[in-house]
């Protein structure tokens, strides 16, 4: 007998993942990565200040989903401001509306009531221990006060395989990357707990262009997903080209997400990693200390070298996997599977609309 999309879902062989975003055009393409791979059983979508403002990136995570078809998955918003420091976002990259190119359909997704940090929380809690991995593609304040509220989570969670730093570059500043310097201080929690961490960086995260070549054969997929995608990179590349000199944009986040499915398409190197907390040119560093090989109780590791077609090749995939939505792709497969359980979790949520997050 094959087996149906709803236990295909729910395999204990996939890969369970929360993704705590910002979306960003990069965290759009995490998003659809996550949901499209067979790979990956998607938990949870949560939401952090980053990019724009809470409800800005709020709003773009459930037009993603909406345009994905995602179904049967919780959407929560969680902090929107920082631990300590002010907001700060970037418009020079993501547009006003944290997500500019692309006209963006209204929500059919209702966001569920609980604050980001209770669903990350609920959700590892109500896993086996070792088996759901956090995947930030943002900065850290979900993911830390989690990490202080329930601090059993630490030692539940597989691995943080986070979007962030770099052990030789940086972007916001001369050393800083942006998700570390937003809020280095959630950063330092998080890196400095003792669950696995993986820092993919810009040092890999570079290296992941969005050549014409690659967006080409995105718009050769034709659904509206894979066209959604080439206007998300048509304005990346602008802002890219215009703000940090790059011919191709680096589509940093689903580098992340590629990872958890297959860690052979990104290498890595296990190193001591701390953040710079205090220094006036060096705020937000992430701190990588090459000078002997790692000591054997040493948690972080950073990422190196990306296969860039096997990547890409993912994405592509994922797309294709995705289809139609709303005309029998496999996100439509899977509503049809989860529309039960779907209806009861609707019905079990608040009437919470984006405009009403704080």
């Amino acid at each position: 007998m094959e087996p149906t999309a709803q236990s295909q879902r729910q395999s204990p062989d996939r890969k369970k993942i929360i993704l705590d975003c910002d979306p960003g055009h990069d965290d759009a393409v995490a998003l659809l990565l996550a949901h499209g791979n067979p790979d990956i059983e998607l938990l949870a979508v949560t939401t952090v200040v980053g990019n724009q403002t809470l409800e800005k990136v709020t709003r773009n995570a459930l037009a993603v989903g909406t345009i994905a078809g995602i179904t049967g998955v919780p959407f929560a918003a969680g902090c929107g401001r920082p631990l300590v420091r002010s907001i700060e976002t970037a418009p020079d990259i993501h547009g006003d509306s944290g997500m500019d190119g692309p006209e963006l359909p209204p929500s059919a997704i209702e966001l569920d009531p609980r604050h980001a940090v209770d669903l990350i929380i609920d959700t590892v809690m109500a896993h086996k221990p070792g088996t759901v991995t956090l995947v930030p593609t943002a900065g850290l304040t979900n993911i830390a006060l989690a990490a202080r509220k329930e601090p059993r989570i630490v030692e539940r969670v597989k691995e943080v395989v986070l979007m962030g730093g770099g052990y030789h570059v940086g972007n916001w500043s001369a050393v800083a990357e942006f998700n570390i310097i937003i809020d280095p201080e959630a950063a330092h929690i998080v890196f400095n707990e003792k669950w696995p961490v993986v820092m993919v960086g810009l040092d890999l995260t570079h290296q992941a262009l969005a050549t014409p070549d690659v967006v080409a054969k995105i718009a050769a997929i034709g659904t509206k997903p894979a066209k959604f995608v080439t206007e998300l990179m048509d304005f990346f590349a602008h802002t890219y080209k215009d703000a940090q000199g790059f011919d191709s944009p680096p589509v940093h986040d689903p580098c992340a997400v590629a990872y958890v499915i297959d860690p052979s398409i990104v290498s890595t190197r296990k190193v001591p990693v701390n953040i710079e907390l205090q220094g006036t040119l060096t705020l937000g560093m992430t701190v990588a200390d090459f000078r002997a090989p790692a000591p054997a109780d040493c948690h972080t590791s950073v990422a190196v070298d990306l296969d860039h077609e096997r990547f890409w090749n993912l994405v592509t995939e994922a797309l294709v996997n995705i289809g139609e939505p709303d005309d029998g792709g496999r996100s439509e497969g899977e509503a049809g599977a989860n529309n039960n359980a779907a209806d009861v979790e609707r019905q079990e949520r608040a009437d919470l609309s984006v405009g009403g997050v704080k």
